[in-house]
């Protein structure tokens, strides 16, 4: 039943619809680490929206009624293996799913690391997403949300991006939780997606650079909670990497939560129409309302 009611939601939302409530660009003037260029956003609509060569980062806002907030939010990075950005499909379907249970959505348009537009590429996501940290807290009280409970969730890549936010912040850009999808969360050989590695650390990354992003190496105690969802015949981004990832969680003692399913393969988002893997967002939005 709790499923049926889950996915049921899903759809109604998908048809119709929610408008956002505020699309925000990150910075004031020129972002940080970008290079003059003469790029232009591409956005392909064919299926769901993909973005790519963003040069203008931003922050999509979408609120639940306060009858029934929260206080929560969510940032959400969108896939899309540090080349685009799977917009809609992990992006605003997500923010409108987490509005039905009273959590804001807030969809984060990152950078990507092109040699074309930054000074230094693996350095623009990061600084991307704890802008958005930082400005969802600095609106928190016009949006009716609680500053301590602003979380990040990522998916694929962005699962990896939300995963470094969560490992590497400083006192103003800790996320208060963090949600990782089907994650890119290793740059060692052994587990890393290498179109997301290259695409971030280039060709041939340094030892120091592939270290400083493997995540599982740079979990601490200061490391917010954490939940993961894979599944296990994922043949593009290995289940090995959410292992890694809870291990290092519970080496340290992080309150966390793993989700392993037998099938899904990559990519699936939602998981509207894929039966026991559609309940991974009702197991989310069950877990973050626990941690208030």
């Amino acid at each position: 039943m709790r499923i049926s009611f889950c996915i049921i939601l899903i759809l109604l939302v998908s048809q119709f619809g929610l408008a956002q409530d505020a699309l925000l660009p990150l910075y004031e003037g020129e972002p940080p680490n970008a290079l003059p260029n003469d790029l232009i956003e591409t956005r392909d609509t064919s299926n769901t929206v993909r973005i790519g060569k963003v040069i203008n980062p931003s922050i999509e806002v979408y609120l639940p009624a306060q009858t029934y907030a929260t206080g929560q939010a969510v940032i959400i990075c969108p896939g899309g293996g540090y080349r685009i950005l799977a917009y809609t499909h992990e992006g605003t379907d997500v923010a409108k799913m987490l509005n039905g249970h009273g959590i804001a959505g807030i969809v984060l348009k990152y950078r990507l690391p092109e040699d074309a537009s930054n000074k230094e590429p693996h350095k623009t996501p990061l600084m991307d997403a704890q802008q958005a940290i930082r400005l969802v807290r600095k609106h928190a009280e016009k949006w009716n949300i609680d500053p301590t409970q602003v979380g990040i969730l990522g998916f694929s890549a962005g699962g990896h991006l939300a995963a470094t936010a969560a490992t590497h912040f400083d006192s103003t850009s800790r996320p208060s939780f963090a949600a990782l999808i089907y994650p890119v969360i290793s740059m060692q050989d052994s587990l890393t997606h290498r179109g997301s590695r290259r695409n971030l650390l280039g060709e041939s990354p340094s030892s120091e650079l592939i270290h400083y992003y493997s995540n599982e190496l740079q979990v601490s105690a200061d490391t917010p909670p954490t939940f993961l969802v894979h599944s296990s015949d994922d043949r593009a981004v290995d289940v090995g990497n959410s292992l890694a990832m809870y291990q290092a969680l519970q080496q340290q003692g992080i309150t966390s939560s793993m989700h392993i399913y037998p099938y899904g393969g990559h990519g699936y988002g939602l998981a509207v129409d894929k039966e026991l893997l559609s309940s991974w967002p009702l197991e989310l939005v069950e877990w973050i309302k626990w941690l208030n």
